[in-house]
């Protein structure tokens, strides 16, 4: 039977402000193994991509297995999800020949998602812009760090998304559209110390600290051991705090504030995004 392994980054989106629009690829992996021919069914995530790869590229459908191992905790904010479905895409795009380009791949596991902000980082690493189905890119220096908090805590994202207000109010609207913007130049210039103060949100975050009630003093926590801002990661529970120093010392500070379960994980951004990472099939 052939198969093919794809390794797919974590992703931390939203980085505040910038909801359901930024994203970062992240050090953090799970592999995807995609064996054609097995008998056995592939899970609900990974047959609902198969399906639409094969609508879209008018394939035939074939047996096939997947099994998912590594380092991504599920219902954390870290795009667990992500790495199912696009993890799958691209196995079955190298089984049949590797037709469709990075592009669609992306549009078709932003469709299964329901929204970009992690699929754009995962697929094409670095940060990355996402308006639509186009999207910008951005490499990510090795100077920066990514302190997390994860939680035992589990978030569900519909959940997540069913306590969001339907309106704003305008000013908070503007505030966000302000920061955001601050946040993407600051990554389109490298000048990472333009960050500090521009991860503040006002449309999501106030709404889900009712399901994560520690996220505020771990975010004051971080900022006041020296990182450049915190914030939710996707929907959560997950905290990130980005950093150009002291990730040892913001680390224990979150970890003390937060007062729940949980561990913190220093890392940084991954540029190079989901890739075939072993495949014994070759196309002639």
């Amino acid at each position: 039977m052939q198969y093919v392994t794809v390794r797919v980054p974590a992703s931390t989106s939203n980085l505040g402000p910038g909801f359901d629009c930024l994203g970062v690829a992240l050090r953090i992996y799970n592999d995807v193994v995609v064996t054609r021919g097995a008998k056995s069914q592939p899970q609900a995530m990974a047959g609902e991509a198969a399906d639409m790869f094969f609508r879209h590229t008018q394939r035939a459908p074939f047996l096939f297995s997947a099994s998912i191992t590594g380092n991504i905790p599920g219902s954390r904010g870290l795009g667990s999800s992500v790495t199912v479905r696009l993890g799958v895409l691209q196995a079955l795009n190298a089984h049949t020949g590797n037709r469709v380009d990075r592009l669609s791949i992306f549009q078709l596991c932003a469709e299964l998602e329901g929204h970009p902000d992690n699929a754009a980082p995962a697929i094409f690493g670095g940060f990355t812009v996402v308006r639509g189905q186009t999207f910008q890119r951005f490499a990510v220096s090795e100077r920066l760090y990514f302190v997390l908090l994860i939680p035992d805590l589990e978030i569900n994202t519909s959940r997540a998304r069913q306590i969001l207000p339907s309106q704003i109010r305008r000013l908070a609207a503007v505030k966000n559209c302000a920061n955001a913007c601050a946040i993407t130049a600051a990554f389109a210039s490298d000048n990472y110390s333009d960050l500090r103060g521009a991860f503040a949100d006002h449309l999501h975050q106030p709404y889900r600290k009712k399901l994560i009630p520690f996220l505020p003093r771990v975010i004051a926590a971080a900022e006041q051991a020296g990182a450049l801002g915190a914030f939710l990661s996707g929907s959560g529970s997950t905290v990130a705090a980005v950093t150009l120093q002291a990730q040892k010392r913001i680390a224990a500070a979150m970890a003390r504030a937060a007062k729940t379960p949980g561990r913190t994980i220093i890392t940084q951004a991954d540029n190079r995004g989901a890739r075939l990472f072993r495949s014994p099939i070759t196309h002639h």
